[in-house]
């Protein structure tokens, strides 16, 4: 194939993208009226350092630059002749830091780069388009500064805000005014990353600095808990955020949302695909949603959840939001995921903020390290989660998989029909972890699981007088042998509580309104027992949930942490002082992520059993110092939980106001040294 040569790449390549963002193509003419274009692309405009390639002028204001290269060449460094002749330009409308014309691009045809000129501290970067005429303008006429003195002048000060949310939002504050325009924030799950979001948000909007936001979340139920939070958010001025400002998401059902239902305005397509700069706005939609107005349904993810009949491709132009924050942005357990979700950001040339509590390779790579982060240990520390028992229960089943000899009963599912035709094995054979509950089923090694979780249940509501909350994470829901199925069936028969004490929470299209379950989940006696897949993996907030049982085998890191973090949220109104982990693989499950889990650092099951006096004299006598040290912050913190006033007059004698939490934490800090 012969390469391209660069008058090929300009009229094949860039003349087209020029025109398809609204530029109108004109060559050069000496003494040619510049204060008559409105939109024009000027070819081989002279300046006093040669030809520049084209020259972008807007309503008679010459304000970009562009240099080409053929298309082998690449972007990269092209923006140094972009540079020299923004330099050279004459007769233009200002000077910043030498330059004549202040936005500067490069491009092949394929990659393009730019740099706004005007503040020495910016740097280059790679965008998705050129601006549009209307972008450009919008980009010239914005005064940051004025934005960054009402953000210096106005401290932040909600009282609602615990401190290291407000740090969480100084440290974005700070790294925006360096000029960073990617950015991660890091806080465990369960430490309120959307509260301290919206309130970033109404920061943003009320200095100025961005217009028009949008709240990217990876799950549907997610886009309502934003969408009510935003809402009902008391601003400075004592009103609502959606009272203040214009608010609005995808669209919904009316029972997505709890009690007291809030009616969301649904985006029109003319924001997004005709953007105005004066308009100022916060969209909140699903990242699934948004693939699909760019590339389409094919071009979205595979597991997509979003099915409404709105969905349709659009033209949306880079410049449609000024600041983009994603929520839950690890999501990429595949490579596909992980391409939609960077695609969906790169088309954008705005401020990018990505939230996460378990920070993965390619989130890193993408943001960059966290400018700030609060990790789950921290946060438990400090009395804002709970921490966590493990129990193991033994199936016959490991991390990977089991080997069942001759002669042992399975089950084995007609995928056609969903017939069980029970069998015997006719020789040893060994079964993969995945394999166990999508090719065979062990017929008695679910209703045993099941049998053993209720004796669990049933001292604990002997003990405290309520059942606990519980979510089981199933092998899979696959039609003619959904595990997840069996499961509610078992534990419907087991616990005979009741139709309604079990339910199926997952993204089959057998599940009836999967949004109005979970929050009947939340917030509703019963269900008391869900089985889920992964839907309840990410995000949602179950803050009375307790137990949580692990029948699906997880070898992701990510995916792992997700699903604990379903557990750590407080829950005043119960009493709650912990969670509990089955691990339904024979411990196998915590033991496979002991070292590779940098956030969850989970005790091996039935290491609790000893006494708070034996713990001291196991940390008195230097045996595994540091764990046991951990181990006893832990009780301490629990104890704390429950103390009367009296008690802690009682220990005023021996700590400090008698604060257990506060005492537990210094140990715990303490014997961080030790090894």
């Amino acid at each position: 194939m012969p390469l391209e040569s660069e008058k090929i790449t300009r009229k094949k390549r860039i003349d087209q993208q020029l025109k398809a963002t609204g530029w109108l193509i004109v060559p050069y003419s000496e003494g040619m009226n510049i204060a008559a274009l409105t939109n024009h692309a000027i070819e081989e405009f002279q300046t006093s350092n040669g030809p520049a390639d084209y020259a972008l002028v807007i309503n008679g204001k010459m304000l970009g630059v562009l240099e080409a290269k053929k298309l082998e060449v690449g972007a990269d460094n092209v923006l140094e002749q972009a540079k020299r002749y923004s330099k050279g330009a004459c007769n233009t409308i200002g000077e910043w830091n030498e330059y004549h014309i202040p936005f500067l691009y490069s491009s092949n045809g394929e990659l393009i780069d730019y740099l706004d000129g005007r503040n020495s501290k910016n740097l280059s970067r790679r965008i998705f388009s050129f601006h549009t005429p209307e972008a450009m303008e919008t980009l010239f006429n914005a005064n940051k500064e004025i934005s960054f003195q009402w953000l210096k002048e106005k401290p932040i000060n909600n009282a609602w805000l615990r401190p290291y949310q407000t740090e969480a939002i100084q440290a974005y504050e700070n790294n925006l005014e360096d000029g960073k325009r990617l950015m991660l924030l890091a806080m465990a799950t369960g430490t309120g990353k959307t509260f301290t979001t919206v309130n970033l948000v109404y920061r943003m909007l009320a200095s100025g600095y961005a217009k028009r936001i949008m709240f990217l979340v990876d799950r549907k139920s997610l886009a309502a808990q934003a969408v009510t939070a935003f809402a009902s958010f008391d601003t400075p001025r004592n009103i609502k955020f959606k009272d203040e400002y214009e608010l609005y998401s995808q669209k919904f059902k009316k029972d997505d949302f709890d009690d007291e239902p809030y009616d969301p305005s649904v985006l029109p397509n003319s924001y997004l695909t005709n953007p105005d700069g004066t308009k100022t706005f916060l969209y909140i939609c699903t990242i699934q949603r948004m693939a699909m107005n760019l590339y389409g349904k094919m071009g979205a993810f595979d597991d997509d959840e979003e099915n409404e009949d709105d969905v349709e491709k659009l033209s949306i132009p880079s410049h449609a939001f000024d600041l983009i924050i994603a929520d839950e942005c690890h999501r990429g357990y595949t490579s596909k995921e992980t391409n939609v979700w960077r695609n969906v950001l790169n088309h954008f040339d705005a401020v990018k903020v990505g939230l996460t509590a378990t920070p993965a390779s390619h989130t890193v790579a993408y943001f960059g390290k966290p400018i700030f982060n609060y990790p789950l240990q921290t946060a438990i520390d400090e009395g804002f989660l709970v921490d966590y028992d493990a129990v193991a229960i033994n199936s016959e089943v490991l991390m990977n998989g089991a080997f069942l000899k001759e002669g042992e009963q399975v089950g084995m599912i007609d995928t056609q029909t969903g017939r069980e035709q029970i069998d015997q094995l006719e020789d040893e054979r060994e079964f993969t972890s995945t394999e166990i509950e999508e090719k065979i089923t062990a017929p008695e090694t679910n209703q045993k699981i099941i049998e053993e979780l209720k004796k669990y249940t049933d001292e604990f509501e002997k003990e405290t007088g309520r059942f606990p909350k519980t979510l089981i994470f199933a092998s899979n829901d696959i039609a003619m042998i959904s595990h997840a199925d069996r499961l509610v069936s078992i534990c419907k028969e087991v616990f005979n509580q009741g139709d309604d004490f079990v339910a199926k929470i997952t993204g089959s299209p057998t599940v009836d309104r999967p949004l109005k379950k979970i929050k009947q989940f939340r917030n509703r006696p019963n269900p008391k027992i869900v089985v889920t897949v992964d839907m309840l993996s990410t995000g949602v907030d179950i803050p009375a949930l307790e137990y949580i049982v692990f029948l699906r085998p997880v070898k992701s890191r990510i995916l792992w942490e997700q699903m604990l973090g379903r557990g750590t949220r407080k829950c005043d109104d119960i009493g709650k002082t912990h969670f509990v982990i089955f691990d339904c693989f024979n411990g196998t499950l915590i033991k496979y992520f002991k070292n590779a889990s940098y956030n969850f650092k989970i005790d091996p099951p039935g290491t609790d059993t000893i006494t708070i006096k034996e713990l001291i004299e196991k940390i008195y006598n230097n045996e595994d110092r540091k764990a046991n040290a951990k181990r006893l912050s832990k009780r301490l913190h629990r104890i704390e939980k429950d103390m009367s006033g009296n008690a802690r007059n009682k220990f005023k004698t021996y700590i400090p106001d008698g604060d257990m939490g506060q005492f537990a934490e210094k140990v715990s800090k303490f014997f961080d040294k030790y090894k």
